[in-house]
Order: C-alpha cells, then sequence, then structure tokens
C-alpha cells in the first residue's frame, strides 16, 4: 500500500483547510486508516482515525473542529480541519493499518500563523 497525501500549506488562525490521503491497492476497503501529526521537537500524535466500519476516533484537542471521512471507492481518506489554531501547526501523515502491516505516507506540512 502506497500513502500519498495533499492539502497541506500556510494558513492564518481561524482558517481551514482540507487534507487528502490516496492509497494504492484494490484493499481500501479493508484497511484502517488514521491521520497522525508532529510537531517540531514533538512526538508523532495521533489526530483522528476511521475503521472500515466507519467508526472515528479524534484526540480532544480536535474534537468539533476536524473531521475525518473515507471514500472506499476513491481509495482516499480526508481531514477536514476548521477552526485552526498556531497549536495545530504540525507535519500530518496518514497512517493504513491491515492486519500486522503499518504503512505511512511521506507527511504534509500545515502551518497556522497567528
Amino acid at each position: 500500500v502506497q500513502l500519498v497525501e495533499s492539502g497541506g500549506g500556510l494558513v492564518q488562525a481561524g482558517g481551514s483547510l482540507r487534507l487528502s490521503c490516496e492509497a494504492s491497492g484494490s484493499i481500501f476497503s479493508r484497511i484502517a486508516m488514521a491521520w497522525f501529526r508532529q510537531a517540531p521537537g514533538k512526538q508523532r500524535e495521533l489526530v483522528a482515525a476511521i475503521d472500515t466500519g466507519l467508526y472515528t476516533y479524534y484526540r480532544d484537542s480536535v474534537k468539533g473542529r476536524f473531521t475525518i471521512s473515507r471514500d472506499n471507492l476513491k481509495n482516499s481518506v480526508c481531514l477536514q480541519m476548521n477552526n485552526l489554531s498556531p497549536e495545530d501547526t504540525a507535519v500530518y501523515y496518514c497512517k493504513a493499518s491491515w492486519g500486522p502491516s503499518v504503512y505511512w505516507g511521506q507527511g504534509t506540512p500545515v502551518t497556522v500563523s497567528s
């Protein structure tokens, strides 16, 4: 499985961005997907996840602002990010989990200016 993220960039506080992650292969509908982020000098952290049954998880700091969704026909998962704050500045990574296998994208940077 290969993952390619897009949609990162520079935005002012209060603005919005939509991240996309496209996956290769024909098993996407059976893969649990997630978005992680890593800020400079900090550990990578889970932001949001969506499993094959469309169950979603969000870390507390993004609840009500971020929405994760998936389109199995397009082999893609998106992260809609609203009301962004400087604390959301990080490189965002897409992660795919299938059985014991884990795959990561190359990351897309998000910078939120105050």
